[in-house]
């Protein structure tokens, strides 16, 4: 498991445990499992995928950045909120 934050400019969108994150990067999707390397990218346009327990949250986020350090997802996106199913 890692720690996933995911944060916009008006609030915190979700804060847990997962299993794997899949975001849109600027040019194309990064998948993270636990223990990935050190890592940043600049975020595009799209769903985040956040899978824990079986289930996955959606997240419709634009613009920001995604980091991994220390077993941590850090997704600041200047907008995010939950997706349509």
């Amino acid at each position: 498991m890692m720690r996933v934050s995911v944060i916009s400019a008006e609030r915190a969108v979700f804060e847990g445990e997962a299993d794997a994150v899949v975001a849109p990067a600027y040019n194309g999707l990064v998948g993270i499992l636990p223990r990935h390397a050190p890592f940043m990218t600049l975020l595009g346009t799209g769903i985040a995928a956040i899978r824990r327990s079986g289930e996955t949250v959606r997240l419709q986020v634009a613009g920001g950045f995604l980091q991994v350090a220390s077993n941590v997802v850090r997704i600041v996106a200047g907008s995010a909120s939950p997706a349509d199913s």
